[in-house]
């Protein structure tokens, strides 16, 4: 998932100053990342971790809620000032180097689409996924590359925020906090609903593999990600106006964990997982980006160079490590090289290092081509 980090002043002279820039929240996205690569591809012997590893969904609406949050941070003091137009352009060439590599990349996977779906749906994914609107569909959001669904809402998000920045905001923090709370029971609203009504008939608990057409519209689809992202702008927001010591922003750091630690420990397997899909974790989750927003022992922790390193490529990491991880095991990748006794860690390592290469080869380099002297907006 994307997440814009804050660029120092100097990056855009002649620019309102930015924000110093938040290095923990760049650790903590290697840490989500590799979470959902755990969670799609999970290794063996890791039963102690099960709990998080096999509900590392959750953390896909935590990336909504750090683009919301990060992109507040930003612009939130300058929202008049904001041109659409470049600020656009700026997310287009952060976002779709990276996407159409993922889809170059995985161009095999077409195979496999047009013997499991009607040619009208094949030809209707083949055109809604380059131009980012495959979420629109939730039958066809998972078309050819899995997970760039959360791309497609992403894309949404990122076209409504110079209108919503500039959106009468509160100022005082408890209304700010009462209205991040709000935003979050709203969201969970359709998908308590859901479990009420049940739309889709579904026969026993709901869990990943249930399928039905009104589940995926909750699971893909922008609409659900809408409260989300809005709870990110309001916790920006919140975060500028918060006056916070660094021994109490290690105490909000080190609760948030130890809630989020006890909740996967003793709770996750009673929680539905349509409400877990729909933010249940929201207010631990924003507790956590704000323990991280200053320095403190936590933040230091969470902003070593190795998982800034990774963070930077997280983006690469989440497009790309579905589809490559599945074509390594198609095409016998590690066997046909003699290294299978090493398996699935030779396969993550061959990830981190397509990722790390990619930012490097690809997200540079077309970021600079389609900015030019633009400054980063």
């Amino acid at each position: 998932m994307p997440l814009d980090a804050p660029v120092p002043a100097s990056a855009n002279a002649g620019a309102a100053a930015r924000k110093p820039q938040l290095p923990a929240l760049t650790g903590l996205r290697t840490l989500l990342a590799c979470n959902i690569v755990l969670f799609h591809f999970t290794p063996p012997h890791m039963q102690f971790f099960y709990p998080v590893i096999n509900n590392s969904y959750v953390f896909v609406g935590f990336f909504f809620l750090l683009s919301g949050y990060v992109l507040s941070y930003n612009y939130a003091d300058r929202s008049q000032t904001l041109k659409k137009r470049q600020f656009w352009r700026a997310r287009f060439a952060r976002l779709y180097p990276i996407y159409l590599l993922s889809l170059a990349l995985s161009f095999t996977m077409l195979e496999a689409e047009w013997h499991a779906r009607s040619h009208s749906q094949f030809l209707t994914g083949l055109v809604l996924t380059p131009l980012l609107l495959q979420s629109w569909s939730p039958m066809l959001a998972t078309f050819w590359n899995t997970v760039a669904w959360t791309l497609s809402c992403e894309v949404v998000l990122y076209a409504a925020f110079p209108w919503l920045i500039r959106l009468p905001w509160p100022k005082a923090p408890s209304r700010l906090i009462a209205l991040l709370l709000g935003l979050w029971a709203l969201g969970l609203v359709p998908h308590t609903l859901y479990i009420f009504l049940n739309p889709d008939h579904l026969a026993g608990p709901i869990d990943r593999y249930s399928y039905g057409f009104w589940l995926r519209m909750l699971k893909y689809t922008p609409l659900s990600y809408i409260c989300t992202f809005l709870a990110g702008v309001t916790l920006g927001k919140l975060q500028a106006g918060l006056v916070l010591t660094t021994r109490q922003r290690t105490l909000v750091a080190c609760a948030s964990l130890v809630a989020l630690a006890a909740f996967f420990a003793t709770a996750v397997a009673h929680v539905p997982y349509i409400l877990m899909h729909g933010g249940l974790l929201l207010p631990l989750f924003a507790a956590l980006t704000v323990g991280l927003s200053g320095q403190n022992i936590i933040a230091s922790i969470f902003s070593t160079r190795p998982l800034m390193l990774l963070g930077r490529a997280s983006y690469a990491l989440f497009l790309l490590h579905f589809n490559f991880i599945n074509m390594l095991r198609t095409y016998h990748v590690p066997e046909r090289l003699h290294l299978a006794a090493y398996d699935p860690w030779i396969s993550y390592a061959a990830t981190l290092v397509l990722a790390v290469s990619a930012m490097y080869l690809v997200e540079g380099p077309a970021r600079k081509a389609i900015l030019g002297r633009q400054a980063p907006a």
